[in-house]
């Protein structure tokens, strides 16, 4: 078990050195000016020069990424061209503010999937089973940023029983988990959830009635074993592949979330990306890329350390 996970610590290191690397040429091979945001029209040529040199743009792309690096391992990605603000600082801040949303979609759409996915597995060929089967299909087929302008309509504009966007009356600096914030939560976790419930209840869907199908299974029954202790083994038998699912969900969540974060004005990473990616924030924006992919990775290795703990075979 140690072995396993000294090998896959291993192995993260030169994925964490390649995201970075794929982070830092696709931010800076992008064309435009980063410093337009910032230069006035009529900037002299002298200003423009100490901007760059202040920025580092003077120097080749191979010393940049060094520095770049260099300087990330020690907690500092930089400056924000457009705001003067440590891009650390505001990332954090924007990264905490999705996490919240990520994980409860997560959670969201964990539980629906799982119910979902179960109830079609169990009752294959029956109305339930095409009951959630659509439905499945339905979350990972309809787009979340149409879906959540409708539930902005719905429930902001004509039943005004939910807040259309925000992060509450405080802000994410005076965040608490109280009803005034939390129901700024509702719908922009609801919508991110719809692709997740999706894409888990058609998984566990096909791991139930593939162990359903199993010999260890029709020799359970044969030997009398209840629905509820055959429903136990069915569980510890597809835990593993439903929880490496969740885990790269809420993986995407963090990093996908630009659309539903915009339409609800949702102060997270993918409203940040926006905004850099208008601004041409390069600092901004390759730090914000940079931080996003490094929990994706981190997140991989938890999902495979608890697979392993869930089903000690995946280490052989």
């Amino acid at each position: 078990m140690l072995t396993f996970l000294l090998r896959r610590v291993l192995y993260t290191l030169p994925i964490m050195l390649g995201v970075a690397l794929v982070c830092f040429a696709l931010v800076h091979l992008s064309p435009g000016d980063p410093l337009v945001s910032i230069l006035p029209p009529d900037a002299s040529v002298e200003l423009q020069r100490q901007l760059i040199e202040l920025y580092g743009f003077n120097r080749s792309y191979p010393e940049q990424f060094a520095s770049w690096v260099w300087r990330a391992l020690q907690g500092d990605l930089g400056t924000s061209i457009a705001s003067g603000r440590a891009v650390t600082d505001e990332v954090m801040r924007a990264v905490v503010n999705t996490l919240r949303l990520a994980v409860l979609a997560t959670a969201i759409g964990f539980v629906l999937g799982c119910l979902f996915g179960f109830v079609a597995g169990y009752f294959q060929s029956s109305w339930l089973d095409k009951a959630a089967s659509l439905t499945s299909v339905l979350g990972v087929s309809v787009p979340h940023y149409w879906l959540g302008m409708v539930l902005v309509i719905i429930f902001s504009s004509i039943l005004m029983w939910l807040p259309p966007g925000g992060a509450g009356p405080g802000g994410s600096s005076e965040w608490s988990w109280d009803w005034e914030h939390v129901k700024h939560m509702i719908l922009p976790a609801v919508t991110m959830s719809v692709i997740p419930m999706g894409i888990i209840a058609r998984t566990v869907r096909a791991l139930v009635a593939d162990i359903l199908s199993q010999e260890f299974i029709v020799g359970l029954r044969a030997k009398g074993l209840t629905d509820l202790g055959v429903f136990s083994h069915v569980v510890k038998n597809a835990a593993p592949t439903a929880l490496a699912v969740m885990g790269l969900q809420l993986g995407y969540l963090l990093g996908g979330s630009i659309l539903i974060e915009t339409v609800f004005s949702w102060p997270g990473t993918g409203f940040l990306l926006n905004s850099a990616i208008f601004q041409r924030d390069l600092p901004l924006l390759q730090g914000t890329i940079l931080v996003l992919a490094m929990f994706f990775v981190v997140l991989n290795l938890v999902v495979d350390v608890i697979q392993t703990l869930l089903d000690p075979r995946i280490a052989r």
